[in-house]
């Protein structure tokens, strides 16, 4: 039997608009896509910060609020994948990262030669439904990719 699922689109002001073709989450049954996010502050438009910590801040706080617009938060979140574009500033980065998912999600992180703007890291994710005592769990669940980049402000 065929089951119709439908989706329903995420957005909220209070994290960055798409910066093009695609929603900033999705709501698929009890699962939520969210789309990759970089340290865009949405009162602004702006790129936030210079360092990896200021710039890994923004891009959590963001992510917070596309969790809390999908009725979710950082303990539900199943598996991160975190972009960065320079490994030395992995160890930095874990210390912002630690502070949000406590629960520690899976979790790859990887570097890149670009980010979108140059910024120092991406999150990006993708989650799946976890059952407890043989019954679907029907809170959702998270998946999320992070970017943060190096900002290259003379471009």
């Amino acid at each position: 039997k065929e089951e119709n699922i439908m989706l329903q689109k995420i957005s909220t002001d209070k994290a960055p608009a798409a910066i093009g073709p695609y929603s900033q989450g999705i709501v698929l049954g009890n699962i939520f896509f969210a789309s990759g996010q970089i340290p865009i502050d949405p009162a602004t438009g702006e790129i936030h910060g210079t360092t990896i910590e200021e710039q890994a801040e923004q891009v959590m706080k963001n992510i917070g609020e596309l969790l809390k617009a999908a009725g979710t938060d950082y303990t539900r979140v199943a598996k991160t994948s975190c972009f960065l574009a320079d490994m030395g500033d992995f160890a930095a980065f874990n210390q912002v990262y630690a502070k949000y998912f406590t629960e520690n999600p899976a979790r790859s992180c990887v570097a890149v030669k670009t980010l979108p703007k140059n910024v120092l890291f991406c999150k990006w994710g993708a989650t799946k439904v976890i059952k407890k005592n043989r019954t679907e769990d029907r809170r959702l669940q998270a998946a999320i990719f992070l970017c943060i980049g190096k900002v290259d402000r003379n471009l």
